[in-house]
C-alpha cells in the first residue's frame, strides 16, 4: 500500500505539474498576445526589405477565434495579406529617407492584386528609383501580377528552376446548369438586367451573347492597361511575344523558362535566393547575417513603419473603407459587413471631422447592407460634411451603390464598376426528393402559406411576388444613381443593366466625376471642407489593430528568402492553379445554399481574396485553408 501511495502522489504530482505548465504556456502566449506591436526600433542605415507574402489587399481580413485555431493546429498557413496603403507609403518614405539605400523586395510568395494596387505601387517603386536609389525583385516565378511590379524594378531576379509568364486576364467559369438538372434540382431565379449574369451559371451550360460582350470589353481594357504600365516602366522588354506565342518563345531557349524570361526582358538577372542575398548586401553595405541561407540584411517593412508613424496633425479627416464582400452583419474586417460599417460610420458622425472618404474596393453583395451603408454616409451630407468617394480596384453593384452619397467620386480608368442590377437565387428540391421517394403535399389556407418551401417548391404566386420584389429594388437603384448622378431613371437605365464598365468608360458615362487615388480624393475634400494650407491627418473609421492577428502571422512568416510555401515553379503554378479552381467551386456552392437574400454582386468582377468567385489569386496553403473554412462554415449551417 504505501508502494502505491507514493506512485499515486507522482502521478498527482507529474499532473499537477502539467496542468502548472500549461497555464504558464496559456498565460505567457495571452500576454504576447496582448502586448505585441511592431518594434519601433531605429531604422538602419542599408535596405529596405519588404516581403509581400500573400495578397496585396486594400484592406486586411481578421479572422475569428476558431478559424485562428484551425489554421494553428493544422498542416495549413493562414491566408496572409498586406495592405496596399503600407506598401505605398513605406516606399514612398524610403525615396526621401537617406538612411535607406535601396529596396529588396521578396514576391516568392506574393498571390496577387488588383490592377489599381499593383499601378500605385508601380509608381512607388518608379519614386524610388527616381531618387536615385535601386529597387530590387525577386521571386521563384513571376506571373501576370508579380511581373508587372518586377517591370518597375531596376533589378528582377528570378530563380534559376523558375521563370516568368504572361496569360493575360480572363478565363472560363463553370456552369451547372446540366448538373443541377442531373441532381434534379430546381433553381429558381429572380433578376433585372440585361447583363447581371452572376446567376448564368446556375442556369445554363455556357455564357449568354450579353455576357461575353460585357467581358470582352471589360478584359480588353484592363489587358491594354497592364500592357501600357509595363511597356512604359520598361520598354525594351518583349512581353508580346511571350503572351502571342508562348510556345515559340520557350523552344526559342531551350525549353529554360528563366533564359526565356531573361531574353524577353521580362527579368534581368537569374540567381539563388543565396546569389540575390550577396547583390542586396553589396549595394547596401550591409555586414554579417548569414547570406548563404538566403537571408536578407536590412530594416523590415513592419519595423520600417512602426518606426514612421502617420501623422496625427491638424483636422481630422474621415476614412471609411468599404471593402470585400458586402454581406449582412458584423462581418469584417477584409469582408464588409453592413451592421459594422454603418455603426463605425454613425459613432463617428458626432466626432469632429471635417470631411469624410468612402474607400470602396467591393464587388457589391447584399443589397439591405449596402443601403444601411448608404444611409450612414448620407447623414454626414445632410450634417454639411463633405463626402467623398475614392474607387479602388473594385466599385461594382453594391460597391456601386454606397458610392452614391458622394458630391465627388474617384476612380481609376482600370476599375472595375457599374454592374447596376439586382438578383436573387433560391433553390428547391422537390423533384430530387421525389426521385427518391419523397413526395410533399398538405393544406394551404393561402398562396403563400409554408412558402417559401424548399423541399416543396414554391407556388407560382411567390416567384411572382420575388421577382416584382427585385424589380422594385432595381427601381430604387436606379433612382438612387440618378439623383446622385443628375441623371433620370431612364438614362440610368441605358447604362446599367447589369454591365461592368472600366473606370475609363464610367467616366464618358457620367458614372464617375474624375480619375484619381486616394491621395487625390483626400486632398479633394480638404479643399471641399475649406482647410487652405493648414495640416490635416486621416482617422480610418472603424479600423484597429488586430494583435493576435499580427502576432500569428509573425509567427507563420517564412524567416529567409526561398524558404517553403513560395509560390513555385512552373509547374507548381499549374497545379496551384487547379487548388484556386476548387475554391472557385465552393464560393459558387456557397452562392448557391447559402439562403442569402437579394444581392447586387458583379460575376465579371475578380475576386478580391482567394475565396472569391473567381478564385483569382491565392498560394497552395491560402487556397487549402480558404477551402477548410469554406466547408466549415457550409456544415455549420
Amino acid at each position: 500500500m504505501e508502494f502505491a501511495r507514493k506512485v499515486w502522489k507522482l502521478l498527482v504530482g507529474v499532473k499537477d505539474a502539467l496542468a502548472l505548465l500549461f497555464l504558464l504556456t496559456f498565460f505567457g502566449f495571452l500576454y504576447a498576445v496582448l502586448s505585441f506591436r511592431p518594434a519601433p526600433g531605429a531604422v538602419a542605415e542599408g535596405a529596405l526589405i519588404m516581403r509581400i507574402d500573400g495578397a496585396i489587399v486594400e484592406e486586411t481580413a481578421q479572422f475569428d477565434t476558431v478559424d485562428l485555431l484551425l489554421a494553428q493546429t493544422s498542416s495549413v498557413a493562414l491566408p496572409q495579406e498586406v495592405r496596399a496603403r503600407d506598401v505605398e507609403r513605406a516606399l514612398r518614405l524610403a525615396a526621401r529617407d537617406d538612411k535607406i539605400k535601396l529596396v529588396a523586395m521578396d514576391l516568392s510568395r506574393f498571390t496577387g492584386a488588383g490592377f489599381v494596387h499593383l499601378r500605385s505601387v508601380g509608381a512607388a517603386m518608379d519614386s524610388v528609383r527616381a531618387a536615385g536609389k535601386p529597387v530590387l525583385t525577386y521571386a521563384d516565378a513571376y506571373v501576370d501580377d508579380s511581373t508587372q511590379l518586377a517591370a518597375h524594378a531596376s533589378e528582377a531576379w528570378v530563380n534559376p528552376m523558375g521563370g516568368a509568364l504572361v496569360t493575360g486576364p480572363g478565363g472560363h467559369n463553370l456552369y451547372f446548369a446540366t448538373l443541377l438538372d442531373k441532381l434534379k434540382v430546381n433553381t429558381h431565379v429572380f433578376r433585372v438586367g440585361t447583363y447581371k449574369t452572376f446567376v448564368e451559371p446556375f442556369t445554363r451550360t455556357g455564357p449568354s451573347p450579353e455576357s461575353i460582350e460585357a467581358s470582352a470589353e471589360l478584359y480588353a481594357g484592363l489587358w491594354l492597361a497592364w500592357q501600357a504600365d509595363v511597356q512604359k516602366a520598361r520598354p525594351k522588354a518583349n512581353y508580346a511575344v511571350v503572351a502571342a506565342s508562348p510556345v515559340n518563345w520557350l523552344r526559342g531557349a531551350g525549353g529554360d523558362f528563366a533564359k526565356a524570361s531573361q531574353a524577353a526582358g521580362l527579368v534581368d538577372r537569374v540567381g539563388t535566393p543565396t546569389d540575390f542575398a550577396a547583390r542586396v548586401a553589396q549595394l547596401s553595405g550591409a555586414k554579417g547575417g548569414d547570406k548563404s541561407s538566403g537571408e536578407l540584411i536590412g530594416t523590415q517593412l513592419a519595423t520600417y513603419l512602426a518606426a514612421n508613424p502617420e501623422s496625427r496633425q491638424g483636422a481630422a479627416i474621415g476614412v471609411i473603407t468599404v471593402a470585400g464582400d458586402i454581406v449582412d452583419g458584423e462581418a469584417g474586417p477584409g469582408t464588409a459587413g453592413g451592421d459594422r460599417i454603418a455603426k463605425a460610420l454613425d459613432d463617428a458622425l458626432d466626432s469632429d471631422l471635417k470631411a469624410l472618404v468612402v474607400r470602396i474596393d467591393s464587388p457589391g453583395g447584399s443589397v439591405l447592407a449596402s443601403e444601411r451603408i448608404r444611409r450612414s454616409i448620407a447623414r454626414y451630407r445632410e450634417k454639411g460634411i463633405p463626402v467623398v468617394a475614392s474607387m479602388a480596384n473594385l466599385a461594382a453593384s453594391g460597391g456601386y451603390w454606397v458610392s452614391t452619397p458622394a458630391q465627388h467620386v474617384f476612380a481609376d480608368p482600370a476599375t472595375i464598376t457599374g454592374s447596376i442590377g439586382v438578383f436573387g437565387i433560391l433553390p428547391t428540391f422537390e423533384r430530387a426528393l421525389a426521385e427518391i421517394g419523397v413526395n410533399s403535399a398538405g393544406v394551404r389556407t393561402t398562396p403563400l402559406s409554408g412558402q417559401p418551401d424548399l423541399l416543396g417548391g414554391l407556388t407560382p404566386e411567390l416567384e411572382q411576388m420575388v421577382q416584382l420584389g427585385i424589380e422594385d429594388v432595381y427601381s430604387k437603384f436606379l433612382a438612387i444613381v440618378g439623383a446622385a448622378r443628375e441623371m433620370t431613371p431612364q438614362q440610368v437605365d441605358a447604362v446599367a443593366q447589369g454591365r461592368v464598365w472600366t473606370g475609363a468608360r464610367a467616366r464618358e458615362l457620367g458614372l464617375v466625376d474624375g480619375f484619381g487615388d486616394l491621395d487625390a480624393a483626400l486632398a479633394y475634400a480638404a479643399r471641399e471642407a475649406k482647410l487652405g494650407n493648414g495640416a490635416w491627418h486621416v482617422k480610418h473609421i472603424g479600423r484597429s489593430d488586430n494583435s493576435l492577428n499580427a502576432l500569428l502571422a509573425e509567427m507563420s512568416r517564412p524567416a529567409q528568402l526561398g524558404a517553403s510555401s513560395g509560390r513555385g515553379d512552373i509547374v507548381a503554378l499549374a497545379a496551384q492553379r487547379q487548388r484556386e479552381q476548387l475554391a472557385g467551386v465552393l464560393a459558387r456552392a456557397e452562392t448557391l445554399l447559402s439562403g442569402r437574400g437579394m444581392q447586387a454582386m458583379c460575376l465579371e468582377c475578380p475576386g478580391l481574396r482567394p475565396a472569391a468567385a473567381s478564385a483569382s489569386h491565392g498560394s497552395q496553403d491560402t487556397v487549402w485553408a480558404t477551402v477548410l473554412l469554406r466547408l466549415r462554415a457550409l456544415v455549420g449551417r
